[in-house]
């Protein structure tokens, strides 16, 4: 038996299931989860960290999304204050490391 005792994608347990294993899972209060995804969010950014790879970035963003829904903001909202701040203050494309300012 491992112990695992973190957040896990909705499907996993069946996944988990058709592989001939066995899991207990608890269903938490949004509350929890919250404490998890935090927790989660974590381990997701050091996986990205080290691999850095597409599917790590998906990862942080599917985290991230799961957040934002536990605040009530859809993916969409999301998507819109990226785009809004973006549009009013710029992304992170040229590379600009503010040094000082007078």
């Amino acid at each position: 038996m491992i112990v695992y005792d973190k957040l896990v994608r909705d499907r996993i347990p069946e996944i988990i299931e058709a592989s001939g294993k066995k899991c207990e899972i608890e269903v938490v209060n949004d509350e929890v989860a919250l404490e998890y995804l935090y927790k989660k969010l974590g381990e997701e950014v050091a996986e990205l960290l080290e691999d850095k790879n597409l599917d790590e970035v998906a990862d942080v963003m599917e985290v991230l999304f799961a957040i934002a829904g536990k605040y009530g903001y859809s993916e969409e909202e999301v998507l819109d204050k990226r785009n809004l701040k973006k549009d009013s203050r710029g992304g992170f494309e040229k590379n600009l490391i503010l040094k000082k300012t007078y």
